[in-house]
């Protein structure tokens, strides 16, 4: 089945074409295609995107940070669906993104779509502006790419749920992306890539903010792009908004983590679990 696009002939030669548009994104490296599946599957995959909110066994956050519901690996995924992401985890998509993104360190999917799959935001719901957690619990390998597909159709600017990216500073977002139906986000994930949805959804009641979720790893990376140590999601504060998330409470976990050499760290780290 072809899933692109059909003006799109040759995926790695179109990494290689828009690598430079890509590394030189602002405010960090990332890009958005529009119009970038075969319409006909992804008319599919939104007919079988179910309702979150009324399946079992489903992660639900409801904090002031994040207002959300996400699905565990496959377990909803239809046969269309489950063929599609797996798909965007095979060998063409890597070289693709391998080639967009200019990684040196080979690119890993997940099929455990650990964090990833199913995402979908209600009314009144949001994610604030945090940078991702940086290694996967099971592989340990290094979080790299994310890869965001948009479902919503006849969506309106009006609706918001805009995929903002932030600067270093938390001034200002560069770059707010309207999650309309067939678009693509892709950006590197560093300790320093700030993004998120940060203000409360105002679609209609009988809408949501449908998409799905890609995380590709590395065995290891450039330092410069993570601080000493793994973490999960962390929160912060847009610029002139002092209150705009509500930092983890700190526990003696944390104080010993950051106060630990990794090496050490490692065993130590048993006593908790």
């Amino acid at each position: 089945m072809n899933y692109l696009n059909s003006d799109i002939k040759d995926l790695k030669q179109l990494g290689k074409d828009r690598h430079e548009e890509y590394v030189n994104a602002n405010p960090f490296p990332s890009i958005v295609f529009d119009d970038f599946f075969n319409v006909d599957v992804l008319n599919k995959v939104v007919d079988d995107f179910p309702d979150l909110s009324k399946q079992k066994d489903i992660i639900t956050y409801d904090n002031h940070n994040e207002k959300k519901f996400e699905a565990k690996g496959e377990r909803y995924f239809s046969d269309t669906i489950k063929a599609f992401m797996h798909y965007l985890n095979s060998q063409p998509v890597l070289e693709f993104l391998q080639e967009l993104t200019g990684i040196k360190e080979t690119l890993v999917p997940d099929p455990y779509f650990m964090g990833g799959g199913y995402h979908e935001i209600k009314p009144g719901g949001l994610l604030k502006v945090h940078a991702d957690f940086n290694k996967h619990d099971l592989t340990k390998l290094d979080r790299r790419i994310n890869l965001l597909v948009y479902l919503n159709k006849d969506w309106e600017e009006s609706y918001g749920g805009h995929f903002e990216l932030w600067d270093e500073d938390m001034t200002k977002a560069h770059r707010k992306v309207l999650p309309v139906f067939n678009r693509v986000a892709i950006f590197s994930t560093t300790d320093f890539s700030y993004h998120g949805h940060p203000d409360a959804l105002t679609c209609p009641p009988d809408r949501s903010r449908k998409s799905l979720a890609l995380y590709y790893y590395s065995n290891g990376r450039p330092k410069n792009e993570i601080s000493d140590r793994a973490h999960a999601t962390v929160f912060v504060n847009r610029a002139g908004k002092a209150d705009d998330v509500e930092k983890e409470p700190t526990t003696i976990k944390d104080v010993l983590r950051a106060a630990t050499p990794p090496v050490l760290w490692k065993y130590l780290k048993k006593m908790f679990k």
